[in-house]
């Protein structure tokens, strides 16, 4: 069994404007980076035994996670391209609200060049099944916690397919620097603590 505990990145100038980054390679800024140093400190108290991180190798997932293992004398992150943010096509670099002026509201929209929520989870579902692996295999004995710096619709679609739907609720987005914590066991993933995602607000990705 592995604790995965899944972070979302910190903030970038293109959260601030709510515009929609997905693939886009978009860095942290300086309240990004605060919003790391402070998930390292709400990290230090949750953690029990080895630990590793991981992390997508866009620069703002990336950083997050530089900055974590540098607050908790981790060994730097290893990079996932698979845990990279779910791909928006067309919209990537749009506010949400030209995406829904252009495609309607942003839940149901239909963006050309959009990378489908079905093969988001399958992609999502193979990160964590390759990171469980490699961190089992390069650690010895295996890290009982994997930190994992990602994104919100990554996470949020994990979210979706361990809680059969239930959460995360509609309409609400994962702040910069929430997340949750799930178990990986021999019968898949299991979600087991949702108090780091609390905070959850509407706000745009």
């Amino acid at each position: 069994m592995t604790s995965l505990i899944f972070v979302r990145h910190g903030e970038t100038d293109w959260n601030l404007a709510g515009r929609i980054q997905g693939s886009s390679d978009i860095p942290l800024n300086d309240t990004g980076r605060r919003q790391a140093r402070e998930a390292a400190v709400d990290l230090r108290g949750q953690l029990d035994g080895s630990v590793a991180i991981v992390a997508s190798d866009l620069a703002r997932a990336r950083e997050t996670a530089e900055i974590i293992a540098a607050e908790l004398a981790l060994n730097p992150p290893r990079l996932y391209r698979r845990l990279r943010e779910r791909a928006y096509g067309a919209g990537e670099g749009k506010t949400v609200a030209e995406a829904a002026d252009l495609w309607g509201p942003w839940g149901t929209a239909q963006v050309p060049g959009a990378e489908t929520h079905d093969k988001l989870r399958r992609r999502a579902l193979a990160a964590v099944h390759r990171v469980v692996r490699d961190v089992r295999r390069a650690t010895a004995p295996a890290a009982a916690s994997v930190i994992v710096v990602a994104h919100g619709g990554l996470i949020r679609e994990l979210v979706r397919h361990v809680s059969g739907g239930d959460l995360p609720a509609p309409g609400t987005s994962l702040p910069n620097g929430g997340g949750y914590t799930m178990l990986y066991e021999r019968e898949g993933l299991r979600l087991v603590d949702t108090a780091r995602s609390v905070s959850f607000a509407p706000t745009p990705r």
